[in-house]
Protein backbone atom coordinates (compact mmCIF):
# COMPACT_ATOMS: atom_id res chain seq x y z
CA UNK A 1 0.00 0.00 0.00
CA UNK A 2 3.09 2.50 0.42
CA UNK A 3 3.61 2.85 -3.01
CA UNK A 4 0.55 1.20 -4.58
CA UNK A 5 -1.85 2.98 -6.86
CA UNK A 6 -1.90 6.52 -7.90
CA UNK A 7 0.63 7.59 -4.68
CA UNK A 8 3.20 7.13 -1.74
CA UNK A 9 2.17 7.02 1.84
CA UNK A 10 3.40 7.44 4.85
CA UNK A 11 3.67 4.07 6.88
CA UNK A 12 0.50 5.99 9.48
CA UNK A 13 -1.75 6.23 6.51
CA UNK A 14 -1.17 2.83 5.15
CA UNK A 15 -1.90 1.60 8.89
CA UNK A 16 -4.94 3.54 8.90
CA UNK A 17 -6.14 1.97 5.15
CA UNK A 18 -5.04 -1.29 6.02
CA UNK A 19 -7.36 -1.21 9.06
CA UNK A 20 -10.62 0.09 7.11
CA UNK A 21 -9.90 -2.38 4.19
CA UNK A 22 -9.66 -5.63 6.35
CA UNK A 23 -11.65 -5.61 9.19
CA UNK A 24 -11.79 -9.43 9.32
CA UNK A 25 -7.81 -9.30 9.98
CA UNK A 26 -5.99 -8.40 13.04
CA UNK A 27 -4.82 -4.82 12.76
CA UNK A 28 -1.32 -4.07 11.58
CA UNK A 29 0.74 -1.30 13.60
CA UNK A 30 3.14 1.49 12.26
CA UNK A 31 6.15 -1.14 13.26
CA UNK A 32 5.17 -3.94 11.03
CA UNK A 33 4.58 -1.55 8.19
CA UNK A 34 8.04 -0.71 8.95
CA UNK A 35 9.69 -4.22 8.59
CA UNK A 36 7.61 -5.37 6.05
CA UNK A 37 8.87 -2.59 4.00
CA UNK A 38 12.13 -2.58 5.09
CA UNK A 39 12.10 -6.64 4.12
CA UNK A 40 10.28 -5.37 0.17
CA UNK A 41 13.18 -2.67 -0.20
CA UNK A 42 15.74 -5.42 0.63
CA UNK A 43 14.93 -8.43 -0.75
CA UNK A 44 12.22 -7.42 -3.53
CA UNK A 45 9.56 -9.70 -2.23
CA UNK A 46 7.81 -9.70 1.01
CA UNK A 47 6.95 -13.64 1.37
CA UNK A 48 8.07 -15.37 4.74
CA UNK A 49 11.62 -16.15 4.65
CA UNK A 50 12.84 -19.27 6.30
CA UNK A 51 14.43 -18.56 9.72
CA UNK A 52 18.55 -19.20 9.78
CA UNK A 53 18.55 -20.42 13.40
CA UNK A 54 18.15 -24.39 13.05
CA UNK A 55 19.08 -26.64 15.52
CA UNK A 56 20.93 -29.79 14.53
CA UNK A 57 19.65 -32.35 16.18
CA UNK A 58 20.89 -36.83 16.09
CA UNK A 59 18.87 -39.32 15.89
CA UNK A 60 19.88 -40.36 19.52
CA UNK A 61 18.10 -37.15 20.41
CA UNK A 62 14.99 -37.38 18.72
CA UNK A 63 14.33 -40.81 19.46
CA UNK A 64 14.81 -39.12 23.01
CA UNK A 65 11.74 -36.69 22.50
CA UNK A 66 9.73 -39.06 20.73
CA UNK A 67 10.28 -40.88 23.84
CA UNK A 68 9.60 -37.94 26.20
CA UNK A 69 6.68 -36.99 24.55
CA UNK A 70 5.15 -40.57 25.09
CA UNK A 71 5.43 -40.43 28.46
CA UNK A 72 4.34 -36.85 28.59
CA UNK A 73 1.94 -36.07 26.41
CA UNK A 74 0.62 -32.92 27.94
CA UNK A 75 3.59 -31.47 27.57
CA UNK A 76 4.69 -28.75 24.93
CA UNK A 77 7.39 -30.62 22.41
CA UNK A 78 9.11 -27.50 22.21
CA UNK A 79 9.39 -27.78 25.82
CA UNK A 80 10.20 -31.53 25.67
CA UNK A 81 13.27 -30.29 22.98
CA UNK A 82 14.52 -27.34 24.90
CA UNK A 83 14.59 -29.61 27.77
CA UNK A 84 16.46 -32.61 25.95
CA UNK A 85 18.96 -30.06 24.54
CA UNK A 86 19.72 -27.99 27.47
CA UNK A 87 21.06 -31.41 28.97
CA UNK A 88 22.85 -31.79 26.44
CA UNK A 89 24.78 -28.19 26.47
CA UNK A 90 22.66 -27.36 23.09
CA UNK A 91 20.60 -24.59 22.59
CA UNK A 92 17.72 -24.32 20.50
CA UNK A 93 17.61 -21.60 18.09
Amino acid sequence: MIGYGDRARAQCEVVRLFRETHLDLPPLNQGTISKIEAQYREMGHVRKVPSKRQAVVDDDTKLNLLLALEENPITPARQLARDSLSLEGLTLG
